[in-house]
């Protein structure tokens, strides 16, 4: 297994125009370092919430997929959730956990509610719905936003991960493994919204697990078991603001 850190396909940067709407609704100091996604700097993280029983949200599955073979230096995830299943069709990725997990960034960004499609970008913004101007907008200003995120490595055995020193928020920090399928992936589906379409996914999140607290010390963490031609990727996420500190993925 070859890892990278901060690298995976689903870069939401060049040519990525999203033209569905939505269904429901400072720099430090110079030796900081920049993060720049078209480089190897550290990664944005790239979050979309999305329901295969959601009309609105096939053309946000589409723009990522799309970008998947742009720039390097964003990390894109697809998270299904559960509750448009009461339309008649049961979303085959879905999981409670992770329309919990957008719950969760709803309260820390002081949302009225979830909506689908949605980005979440670093844990830091949301986007509702699917504008791909203001999406890549987004995403050029986090990218140039300075950091320090703590270095994150996967250990040879590849059942391992340490996470280095750093400074740790108000309320503390955990660190999640997210493992993922690389790549797309289509369902055909037969109720609901998108009754007789074939939607596609990419980089679809099989599952989430937290490993632990991050205490701003160099720490080693033990990695879930994944099943054979899944990635997992390594976040480092303040437990109070749900922003993410540092990301790394391993194929």
């Amino acid at each position: 297994m070859r890892y990278r850190i901060g690298i995976i396909a689903g870069a939401v940067l060049a040519g990525a125009v999203l033209s569905a709407g939505s269904i429901a609704q400072p720099a430090g100091p110079a030796t900081r370092p920049a993060r720049h996604a078209a480089t190897a700097g550290p990664p944005v993280v790239v979050e979309l919430f999305t329901a295969q029983g959601c009309g609105a949200c096939v053309e946000a599955n589409a723009v990522v997929e799309r970008a998947a073979a742009a720039e390097p230096g964003v990390i894109a995830l697809t998270y299904g959730v559960d509750y448009w299943d009461y339309l008649g069709w049961t979303d085959t990725f879905a999981k409670p956990a992770f329309s919990q997990r957008q719950r969760a960034y709803r309260a820390a960004l002081r949302q009225r509610g979830v909506s689908t499609p949605q980005v979440v970008i670093d844990g830091r913004r949301q986007l509702s719905g699917a504008r791909g101007p203001e999406l890549k907008a987004a995403i050029v200003q986090e990218a140039g936003r300075q950091v320090w995120p703590p270095e994150i490595e996967f250990r040879e055995s590849g059942d391992r991960v340490g996470v280095g020193s750093g400074r740790l928020p108000a309320g503390g920090a955990e660190v999640l493994a997210v493992t993922y399928k690389p790549g797309a992936q289509v369902v055909e589906v037969s109720r609901g919204e998108n009754r007789g379409q074939a939607v596609r996914h990419v980089n679809v999140v099989r599952d989430i697990v937290s490993l632990g607290e991050w205490r701003g010390r160099p720490s080693l963490f033990d990695l879930p078991e994944r099943q054979e031609g899944e990635a997992v990727v390594v976040l480092v996420q303040a437990k109070a603001d749900r922003r993410i500190l540092g990301a790394a993925v391993r194929e």
